[in-house]
Protein backbone atom coordinates (compact mmCIF):
# COMPACT_ATOMS: atom_id res chain seq x y z
CA UNK A 1 0.00 0.00 0.00
CA UNK A 2 1.50 3.56 -0.92
CA UNK A 3 2.46 4.88 2.85
CA UNK A 4 2.40 8.81 1.73
CA UNK A 5 3.04 11.39 -0.88
CA UNK A 6 5.85 12.23 1.34
CA UNK A 7 7.46 8.44 0.52
CA UNK A 8 6.47 9.06 -3.02
CA UNK A 9 8.40 12.16 -3.10
CA UNK A 10 10.69 10.74 -1.15
CA UNK A 11 11.30 7.70 -3.88
CA UNK A 12 11.71 10.63 -6.75
CA UNK A 13 14.30 12.61 -5.09
CA UNK A 14 16.39 9.64 -4.74
CA UNK A 15 15.90 8.55 -8.44
CA UNK A 16 12.22 6.83 -8.97
CA UNK A 17 10.16 7.32 -12.15
CA UNK A 18 8.07 10.38 -12.26
CA UNK A 19 4.42 10.33 -12.40
CA UNK A 20 3.95 11.18 -15.79
CA UNK A 21 5.37 7.61 -16.58
CA UNK A 22 2.34 6.00 -15.46
CA UNK A 23 0.85 4.66 -11.65
CA UNK A 24 2.29 1.02 -12.82
CA UNK A 25 5.87 1.34 -13.55
CA UNK A 26 8.04 0.00 -10.56
CA UNK A 27 9.30 2.96 -8.30
CA UNK A 28 11.40 1.64 -5.06
CA UNK A 29 12.53 3.83 -2.01
CA UNK A 30 15.96 2.20 -1.07
CA UNK A 31 17.27 3.45 2.46
CA UNK A 32 21.10 3.79 1.63
CA UNK A 33 19.74 5.99 -1.26
CA UNK A 34 17.66 8.20 1.01
CA UNK A 35 20.73 8.27 3.91
CA UNK A 36 22.52 9.80 1.24
CA UNK A 37 19.98 12.52 0.71
CA UNK A 38 19.21 13.76 4.33
CA UNK A 39 22.29 15.52 4.92
CA UNK A 40 22.13 17.56 1.72
CA UNK A 41 18.83 18.03 2.18
CA UNK A 42 19.22 19.59 5.78
CA UNK A 43 21.16 22.10 4.62
CA UNK A 44 18.11 23.20 1.78
CA UNK A 45 15.40 25.26 2.51
CA UNK A 46 12.14 25.01 2.36
CA UNK A 47 11.90 26.92 -1.36
CA UNK A 48 14.61 25.25 -2.33
CA UNK A 49 13.23 22.10 -1.27
CA UNK A 50 10.26 22.54 -3.56
CA UNK A 51 12.21 23.21 -6.42
CA UNK A 52 13.64 19.49 -6.31
CA UNK A 53 11.37 16.53 -8.59
CA UNK A 54 8.13 15.72 -7.38
CA UNK A 55 8.04 17.83 -4.33
CA UNK A 56 5.20 20.04 -3.75
CA UNK A 57 5.24 23.52 -2.03
CA UNK A 58 3.11 22.32 0.63
CA UNK A 59 5.41 19.20 0.95
CA UNK A 60 8.67 20.63 0.78
CA UNK A 61 8.13 22.04 4.66
CA UNK A 62 7.75 18.95 6.02
CA UNK A 63 10.03 16.67 3.67
CA UNK A 64 13.13 16.49 5.86
CA UNK A 65 11.38 15.18 8.34
CA UNK A 66 9.50 12.70 6.66
CA UNK A 67 12.65 11.76 5.78
CA UNK A 68 14.54 11.09 8.50
CA UNK A 69 10.91 9.17 10.18
CA UNK A 70 11.52 6.97 7.20
CA UNK A 71 14.85 6.07 7.13
CA UNK A 72 14.79 5.77 10.90
CA UNK A 73 11.82 3.42 10.94
CA UNK A 74 13.83 1.72 7.63
CA UNK A 75 16.89 1.02 9.71
CA UNK A 76 15.02 -0.19 13.26
CA UNK A 77 12.74 -2.77 11.00
CA UNK A 78 16.01 -3.76 8.99
CA UNK A 79 13.85 -2.83 5.71
CA UNK A 80 16.98 -2.20 2.77
CA UNK A 81 13.83 -0.94 0.05
CA UNK A 82 10.29 -0.25 -0.21
CA UNK A 83 8.20 -0.45 -2.69
CA UNK A 84 5.90 2.86 -3.69
CA UNK A 85 2.34 1.39 -4.75
CA UNK A 86 -0.37 3.47 -6.96
CA UNK A 87 -2.94 2.51 -4.14
CA UNK A 88 -3.74 5.11 -1.32
CA UNK A 89 -4.41 3.33 2.21
CA UNK A 90 -8.10 3.79 2.11
CA UNK A 91 -8.10 1.61 -1.17
CA UNK A 92 -6.47 -1.12 0.46
CA UNK A 93 -8.38 -1.23 3.71
CA UNK A 94 -11.09 -1.60 1.01
CA UNK A 95 -9.46 -4.48 -1.06
CA UNK A 96 -8.52 -5.86 2.22
CA UNK A 97 -12.08 -6.06 3.58
CA UNK A 98 -13.66 -6.75 0.42
CA UNK A 99 -11.26 -9.93 0.45
CA UNK A 100 -12.58 -10.72 3.76
CA UNK A 101 -16.06 -10.73 2.92
CA UNK A 102 -15.10 -12.94 0.04
CA UNK A 103 -13.78 -15.27 2.04
CA UNK A 104 -16.60 -15.84 4.08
Amino acid sequence: MRASKTFCSLARITGAAPSAEGPYVRRVLRRDDLAAQVPHRATMSARKRAQLPGVSQDRARQLLAGAMVAHAAMDLLDVPELEISPWALREGVILRRLDALAAE
